[in-house]
């Protein structure tokens, strides 16, 4: 979470210094802010503006670019923060600050895992879930995401999020011990779970259906470049998990133990306030990684984007719910509705 930063009051005993991570931050906060911007605004562009052809994943990956924007906006005041090393803007901002990273990770973790899901059950049950992937349910899936991760942010900030430290104002820093174990901790633990853990299965299990299903022998010499795309697709999610969320959500749930005094150990409180900052600063860079999603895996998302949505986007070059049926099943075009991938 975004105010699990790792300078708290009650853990000098070991006399850890982690002050780099303020410099890092600001490095980091600042090249975010200018690719994040520019990358998500120009996809919110494509998807409201250029894009003829909305359906289920539009409308996740729509929603995950907002998720990206809500926390890059939010950047200028983090990095003024870090550079400084002082909060000017009051509890009530450094709230927002806090609520717009969690908003942020956990966001486009849930988003993700949604294009997954619908992705799972556009190939494996291509028939069966038409009635399942409507635009009805995926309003309703990304309503759901939004309070679920918003609520989750809020949480987190019923308290002071601010604290006096050495004549400096602090945001989402020094929290006490007792705060730690009989609040913090628990939360954390929670939003582990259902932000990441849960999230991460589902990809992992969806993607390997997904796979087994595409290396059918009836599949051979059927709907190549939608196996590609379909691959490419599964592969960049996955990186982003990877790359992004597993370290930092991983070194989340020890520095929670850690704080809460389930796990006392100054090597490995040594250990958590060196890496937390950096897979921190990963775990940031999904907002400028998640457009990649947008155009590496979405064919009509590189028309729109390279033709200005002149004409629109043909049907014919969008991979539908019954190719990919036929994928599976050497079925033949049955009119279902187009599915983007």
């Amino acid at each position: 979470m975004a105010g699990l930063v790792l300078n708290e009051t009650g853990m000098e005993d070991c006399g850890i210094d982690d002050s780099f991570k303020y410099d890092l931050y600001s490095v980091v906060y600042s090249l975010v802010f200018v690719l994040g911007l520019c990358t998500n605004c120009a996809a919110l562009f494509v998807f409201c503006f250029r894009m003829k052809l909305r359906n289920e994943t539009t409308l996740f990956m729509t929603n995950l670019a907002l998720s990206d924007l809500v926390f890059v906006f939010t950047l200028p005041f983090k990095v003024y923060y870090n550079v400084n090393r002082h909060w000017p803007f009051g509890d009530g901002l450094c709230k927002v600050s806090g609520t717009a990273f969690i908003t942020n990770i956990y966001g486009s973790m849930l988003f993700l895992t949604c294009i997954s899901v619908d992705r799972f059950l556009a190939i494996v049950y291509p028939f069966r879930s038409r009635s399942i992937r409507t635009q009805r349910n995926a309003v309703v899936v990304c309503a759901a995401v939004w309070l679920t991760i918003v609520g989750g942010g809020v949480s987190v900030t019923f308290f002071s999020t601010i604290n006096q430290a050495n004549r400096a104002t602090t945001c989402f820093e020094g929290f006490s011990k007792s705060t730690w174990k009989t609040y913090l901790s628990k939360i954390t633990i929670f939003i582990e779970i259902v932000g990441f853990l849960l999230p991460l299965l589902a990809n992992l299990v969806c993607s390997s259906l997904v796979l087994r299903t595409l290396r059918r022998p009836t599949t051979i010499g059927h709907g190549c470049n939608s196996k590609r795309r379909v691959l490419r697709m599964i592969l960049v999610h996955l990186a982003i998990f990877i790359v992004c969320f597993v370290p930092y959500n991983s070194i989340l749930f020890l520095y929670a133990m850690v704080r809460s005094q389930a796990l006392a150990s100054c090597r490995l409180e040594r250990f958590v306030r060196t890496l937390y900052p950096l897979t921190l600063c990963l775990a940031t860079l999904n907002c400028c990684l998640d457009p990649v999603v947008y155009y590496f895996t979405s064919e009509s998302f590189q028309k729109s984007l390279t033709t200005g949505g002149k004409g629109g986007v043909r049907a014919d070059s969008i991979p539908r719910s019954d190719t990919h049926n036929t994928l599976a099943s050497n079925g033949k075009d049955m009119g279902v509705k187009e599915t983007q991938f």
